[in-house]
Parts: structure tokens; C-alpha cells; sequence
């Protein structure tokens, strides 16, 4: 059986982007640019690639979306390296080489820190990393980051505010950085499932770091087998059941926080201010 070249590869998962899988990831990808203006002319955008399936897929994406030529925009394509195992860092540059994706890598100490915290290590280290991604990005002159987050995080992120922390908010397409003047967050595959992600890598047949931690074998949000007590891994199954009586759950929960009533909450913030619907009883 001949062996596929890199550049097959290449031409084979990009072919299957603008084809077999262009209604299902294209599609939802260029939607969600457009709804939430995430893309205008003169963007130079770093598309923060941690190695995962989201963040490779997100970067191939933009290629395809760049050469519809609908606005003129930069990309860099960056890499942070926490302190990965050599071999998932290799895995990285051989993903990208054979996707043909351009990556610019730096290194930062994040793990060395994280290593020594016991509570929340995960909240922390994504703290740290998208502090250390915006500063990099704005030393290269990108006013924009792109993380590659998908409809599903946003729908568990939803309920999980819900469950876990009694309050009512969602993962938003765009954010103005408070701490990084003149710098965006941006999540272009705001509006892509998860499954179809999986589906292209499957079709493709691409490996990609399942986790970007150096914790993957132990760390408790990175598995899906039912192993680990993740609070995300406990939603995403909570929906699953759901759904198998109920088959609008997804949407419906995406749509809750598009379809919020004011004149029905009880108390509600707005930049950092509370108010109370006794306030105007």
C-alpha cells in the first residue's frame, strides 16, 4: 500500500474542508465571523494553536476563510510552549508542518509554576497562558487572539454556571482584553460542534495532543472514557442524556442566554454593578 506524502496529507484535509465537511465546519466557522464581527479589515490575528484538535482545525480554517479574500487581514499562527514533553512538542511541529501551517513557537515557565499549586491547577494554568498569549501577540503587532473554543464548551459552560456556580452567564464570541490595551479575544469556532471537529480528524486520519498539559495521563478534565470525576465531563454527559429525550436541549440552552428576560430576574450585574428588580417595582 503506498504511503501518503505529507503534502497529500495536506491537500486532503483542506480538500475535505472546502467539500465533504464544508457545511458542517466552513459554514458554522464564516457564520460566526460574520454574526459577531470578529474579522474586519487591517486584523492582524494570532491564532493561539495549542495542539489540540479545536486550535489545528481553527488555523486551517482561517487559512481557507483568508483566501475567500473577504477582508484583509494578518495571521500569525502561535504556539506557546509551557513546558511540553519533547515528545508532544514534537507531535505540534509535525502537525503543523504536515498541515502545512506556519507556526511561530515560543516558550514560557507556566507548567514549572502550576506544578507546585494543589487547588485548581487547570484554572490557573488557562489564566496564565492567555496572558502570556496576549503579550506575545501584541510584541508581534496582532491586536486580536483567536482561541478555539467550539459551540459544545459554550453550551457546557452555560449549564455548568449554572450547576456549579449559581449564576447565569456564557463563554461570549469576543472579549476586549482588560489587562492588554487595544487587544481582543475571539472564538471564530463559536458556532462548530465538537463532533464534526472529531469527524475531519477521524476522515483525515490526524493525531493531535489530546490535552495541552503535561499533566494529560492524570489531569481530570482530559478524559473521556468516564475514568475521572471532571465537572465538564459530568455536563457534557448530562446533556448527552438529555438529549436522548429532548433532541433541541443543545440548541436550546445556547439560545437561553440570546433570550434572557430582564423583567424577569430577580437580580442582575452590569459592569460590576447589581441591581435588583425591587429597584424599579
Amino acid at each position: 500500500m503506498k504511503e501518503i506524502t505529507y503534502e497529500e496529507k495536506r491537500k486532503r484535509a483542506e480538500e475535505s474542508i472546502q467539500k465533504k465537511f464544508h457545511k458542517q465546519l466552513f459554514s458554522p466557522f464564516a457564520k460566526a465571523c460574520k454574526t459577531y464581527k470578529l474579522i474586519e479589515d487591517g486584523d492582524h490575528i494570532a491564532v493561539c494553536i495549542s495542539g489540540g484538535k479545536d486550535s489545528m482545525l481553527m488555523a486551517k480554517l482561517f487559512q481557507e476563510i483568508k483566501r475567500h479574500r473577504q477582508k484583509e487581514f494578518e495571521l500569525t499562527f502561535l504556539v506557546m510552549d509551557p513546558g511540553y514533553h519533547s515528545e508532544n512538542r514534537a507531535l505540534i511541529e509535525s502537525n503543523a508542518g504536515t498541515l502545512g501551517i506556519p507556526i511561530t513557537i515560543f516558550e514560557s515557565t507556566i507548567f514549572d509554576t502550576v506544578d507546585t499549586i494543589e487547588k485548581s491547577p487547570c484554572y490557573l494554568c488557562a489564566r496564565m497562558r492567555r496572558g502570556y498569549l496576549y503579550s506575545k501577540a501584541k510584541e508581534l503587532g496582532c491586536n486580536k487572539i483567536a482561541l478555539g473554543h467550539h459551540y459544545d464548551d459554550v453550551i457546557e459552560t452555560i449549564l455548568m454556571g449554572m450547576i456549579h456556580g449559581a449564576q447565569i452567564q456564557t463563554m461570549m464570541p469576543k472579549l476586549h482584553s482588560t489587562n492588554f490595551e487595544g487587544m481582543e479575544l475571539i472564538r471564530p469556532m463559536y458556532l462548530v460542534r465538537e463532533a464534526d471537529i472529531c469527524a475531519w480528524r477521524d476522515y483525515n486520519d490526524l493525531h493531535f495532543l489530546q490535552c495541552a498539559c503535561h499533566f494529560t495521563d492524570t489531569c481530570s478534565t482530559c478524559h473521556e472514557d468516564g475514568t475521572t470525576p471532571s465537572k465538564r465531563l459530568e455536563t457534557k454527559k448530562l446533556i448527552a442524556e438529555l438529549k436522548k429525550t429532548n433532541p433541541f436541549i443543545e440548541s436550546n440552552i445556547f439560545r437561553s442566554v440570546e433570550n434572557v428576560n430582564v423583567d424577569t430576574v430577580i437580580e442582575y450585574k452590569k459592569k460590576g454593578v447589581r441591581y435588583n428588580f425591587l429597584d424599579e417595582y
